[in-house]
């Protein structure tokens, strides 16, 4: 529809979807700059993601603009960047051997449901801190999440959830029983954590956020904690998951690219690696748009916007522009050893003071797994055919799960 749509009107055009207005569609760098780099007071990412507010919380920083937004960023970024992101890196191959170890040999196996167990398992490590001999602390929690999950990816029960529109969601009982659920969970996990006498000296997530304060002076509250812990949750794993299913996807399917990473790895390179991560996340990028709608009139493109219209920078269409990626269709990491990719024009995570906090975390997470399961397996693809994109949700998933077969 995307392609159809560009083809007839353009680089820039508009829809009309149920419960969110008008959406204009973006797929020129330039103009997809001018929203990235615009004032953050005009362009309301918080707004255009307000479908997520009945199931993150009104706190999440996905559905905050403005200073309320800055502020929650500020306090949340830290442990996904720098020296204490890359302290993260043993527990993520722990946990990451354990897993892939577990794998059976010789026959079908879907990959994707083991993504997301691998890459929540690190999510929750790194969020709450607990140590590998503590895991089993967490495996209600994890259950929970893995039911809100089951339930709000699920095709057959989000359209009648999207039917009856996100203000009502939050009523429909199934959905309600399991963010009762886990909110019990993660709230006790914050009471526990309140009481204990180490707060200061850990460097997990939620003790990070139990000593931090807001510009003002005041310690986050309970309910800003669930919020975004709910939402570090969330997202923190079930798109990487995503990501490193249709990185296997892909390189199954192109042995030679494989054998190269394969090479690469047991030389203990990464630029190979690296490339591949870029060139997956161009070519399956977990969501096809990003939103920001505008509290004022703006003209972009030569088209005077008025205020109360949601501009979406289109991720799916600039990563397929010819111009940009000579071969848009073909799986060729190599692209990436030659050209770094660009501000505007490779935008996975979107981008300006909206892009997502956990990117590095995320590629540095797929690194870590992909290293891990290379040196331990050889791989080759269920069936020769390609997997489909299919649709969950906001997120865009093997047809198969990718489907493989180790040896």
């Amino acid at each position: 529809m995307l392609y159809a749509c560009q083809d007839r009107y353009g680089d820039m055009f508009t829809i009309r979807v149920a419960y969110e207005g008008t959406w204009v569609l973006l797929a020129d760098p330039e103009a997809i700059k001018q929203v990235f780099t615009g004032d953050p007071r005009i362009f309301h990412a918080g707004e255009g993601n307000e479908i997520l507010a009945p199931l993150l919380g009104r706190n999440s920083v996905l559905v905050l603009d403005e200073k309320r937004h800055m502020s929650q960023r500020k306090l949340l970024l830290p442990p996904f960047h720098g020296e204490r992101m890359q302290g993260y890196a043993q527990t993520m191959g722990e946990i990451a051997e354990r897993e892939i170890d577990s794998w059976p040999s010789g026959t079908p196996y879907k990959l994707r449901p083991r993504m997301q167990a691998l890459t929540l398992d690190i999510i929750l490590r790194t969020v709450f801190g607990v140590g590998k001999d503590e895991a089993d602390k967490l495996a209600d929690l994890r259950a929970a999440l893995r039911e809100f999950l089951d339930i709000t990816t699920n095709p057959r029960f989000l359209l009648p959830l999207l039917l009856v529109g996100p203000k009502r969601i939050r009523g429909v009982s199934a959905l309600r029983r399991r963010i009762d659920r886990v909110d019990e969970l993660i709230y006790r996990e914050i009471a526990e954590r309140r009481r204990a006498g180490d707060v200061e000296e850990r460097d997990d997530v939620l003790s990070m956020m139990i000593g931090a304060h807001h510009e003002d002076g005041s310690p986050m509250r309970d309910e800003e904690m669930r919020d975004e812990l709910l939402t570090l949750l969330v997202a923190g794993h079930e798109t990487t998951a995503t990501s490193l299913s249709w990185a296997v996807e892909r390189l199954v399917r192109h042995p030679d690219k494989l054998e190269r990473l394969r090479a690469e790895v047991g030389d203990g390179g990464e630029e190979y690696l690296t490339a591949t991560i870029q060139e997956t996340l161009r070519l399956r990028p977990v969501i096809s748009i990003v939103l920001r709608r505008l509290t004022e009139p703006v003209e972009i493109g030569g088209y005077e916007l008025p205020a109360g219209v949601s501009v979406a920078p289109s991720v799916y269409l600039v990563h397929r522009n010819p111009e940009i990626y000579p071969e848009p269709e073909r799986f060729l990491p190599e692209r990436f050893l030659e050209r770094p990719p660009g501000t505007y024009t490779w935008i996975p995570f979107g981008g300006g003071v909206r892009r997502c906090l956990g990117a590095s975390f995320a590629q540095f997470e797929m690194a870590v797994v992909l290293k891990e399961l290379v040196k331990r397996h050889n791989i080759r693809p269920a069936k020769a055919e390609s997997e489909r994109v299919f649709r969950r949700a906001i997120t865009e998933t093997p047809r198969h799960d990718a489907e493989v077969i180790l040896s």
